[in-house]
């Protein structure tokens, strides 16, 4: 069961270009420089899977013809990672409550925010239901015929999941991770991770710490997403990059 991964949108918060930005990237023609907001799909088999949900989500189904979707995995509880999941009601009409798959904390914002789609009694007509799956560190899980396991980091303070599957393994909004949770990582073959910037960031990793990070895992190939305008022009960077690290670009597919 040969994993295939559709990069959904690899950028920022804010996207890019940027509303009102007249940085060089923002107006860039190339394809490469026009990033939705950062989410991914993890397909097998039949069966459909997407690591966060963000406001872009409605596009991203629609520019890839999604038809299907066993779940939504989610990092943490950004409005970049969890905007769009009102946008899961086609698919909850077809199919019944969608499954996700969530720290407690993240849910208990989900509910919070959008109180009406976990609702159970007084439900609003036509408002999509969620089955509940809650995500704890160090403890794997299945889907679908698949081991998943949570890798904890930290974005700043914040504690968020990636996930890895396989010999796939995902991470986004990560600035710093301990050595135990590094060792679920080794042995990828893709890693994906965040690199926002070339300057430091906060929260993020930028360029340098996410190169560094690459060689920590070691893996046979990494893909850098939840890219900025500020880390320039897509194929300027791509061609300083070490040999089997990439920068990701909306809509690219690999398989693993």
């Amino acid at each position: 069961m040969a994993l295939k991964i559709t990069f959904l949108g690899t950028g920022t918060s804010q996207g890019v270009p940027v509303i009102g930005s007249n940085h060089p990237v923002c107006l860039s023609d190339d394809p490469k420089d026009k990033r939705l907001r950062v989410s991914v799909l993890v397909s097998w088999d039949s069966h459909n899977f997407v690591i966060d949900c963000g406001p872009d989500f409605r596009q991203q189904m629609l520019t890839h013809r999604i038809t299907t979707l066993d779940g939504v995995l989610f990092t943490h509880e950004h409005s970049d990672h969890t905007a769009g999941i009102d946008d899961i009601r086609p698919f909850f009409f077809k199919q019944g409550d969608i499954p996700i798959y969530a720290h407690k904390r993240v849910v208990k914002a989900l509910k919070k925010r959008f109180g009406y789609i976990f609702n159970e009694k007084d439900r609003y007509p036509g408002a999509p239901a969620v089955e509940i799956n809650y995500v704890k560190k160090g403890v794997d899980f299945h889907l679908a015929g698949k081991m998943i396991t949570p890798v904890r980091a930290l974005h700043n303070r914040l504690k968020v999941f990636g996930y890895r599957i396989d010999d796939f393994a995902y991470l986004t909004d990560v600035k710093s991770i301990k050595e135990k949770e590094l060792e679920k990582l080794k042995g990828t073959k893709i890693l994906v991770v965040n690199a926002l910037r070339t300057e430091s960031h906060h929260s993020h990793f930028n360029l340098e710490e996410a190169i560094h990070f690459v060689s920590q895992v070691k893996p046979e190939k990494a893909y850098f997403t939840h890219i900025s305008h500020l880390m320039g022009f897509h194929a300027e960077v791509e061609k300083s990059l070490p040999e089997n690290i990439h920068l990701a670009y909306d809509n690219l597919i690999l398989e693993v």
